[in-house]
């Protein structure tokens, strides 16, 4: 038996929440959104080209989009005919193009250009989602925010943080065992750890800092043969 099943292990939910946050700073200490950008405007873009698509795919693709548009103004004055080949490679580009298109031409219009640094503003510009905002709110304008992707919705539920099945019920029960000030980098040293280790379809629980206390780890190390 793995000897990190024996170890006395926090039981509520808060207490592996609170250990989650521990160990995975020990873990990852250094963090920091993968997106490469140089403006909330840019920041806001590359996330919602980052749906359904990789963050390095992102970033190949941002540099030749960002020379050309580097700010609201310049993508407003671009059709999205004008930007599907250029963000051809992330998928779903042309939804993808209209929203970007719409969203700069709002920001424009609505904000002078600028990006607005409150949640209700954000989800309001075409193609911006509680991710999204959450996102450029939480590593752009410094306000606390819980991104809930596929990634912090899978790990928090195998931690036993959340029953929730939707994004914002997982958001709300982070929000409720996690101090305020960890919500952001909270949020993607979980998503890095989903990526890296707590893996969808074969997680390496062998090799996660937070097997011990984590009721789908114990489960998949106490089998026998493991």
């Amino acid at each position: 038996m793995d000897d990190r099943l024996t170890r006395p292990r926090p039981r509520s939910p808060r207490g592996r929440a609170r250990a989650t946050l521990a160990l995975l700073a020990e873990d990852l200490p250094r963090v920091e959104v993968p997106l490469r950008h140089a403006s909330a405007f840019q920041l806001l873009v590359a996330t919602v080209l980052s749906a359904q698509c990789t963050d390095a795919m992102v970033n190949r693709v941002t540099p030749a989009l960002f020379a050309r548009y580097p700010d609201a103004r310049a993508m407003a004055a671009a059709s999205a005919e004008e930007l599907e080949p250029l963000i051809r490679p992330t998928g779903f580009f042309r939804a993808k193009a209209r929203s970007l298109a719409g969203l700069s031409a709002a920001l424009v219009e609505r904000h002078g250009g600028e990006v607005p640094g409150a949640r209700a503003e954000l989800v309001r510009l075409p193609g911006v989602g509680r991710k999204t905002a959450s996102v450029v709110l939480g590593h752009w304008f410094g306000v606390p925010a819980i991104p809930v992707d596929t990634h912090v919705l899978r790990v928090a539920r195998r931690l036993g943080l959340t029953a929730a099945d939707d994004p914002e019920g997982v958001e709300r029960d982070l929000a409720a065992l996690w101090p305020r000030r960890e919500w952001t980098d909270g949020a993607l040293r979980l998503i890095l750890h989903g990526r890296r280790v707590c893996v969808a379809r074969r997680p390496r629980c062998e090799a996660c800092v937070l097997a011990g206390f984590c009721p789908s780890a114990r489960a998949v190390l106490s089998r026998p043969g493991r």
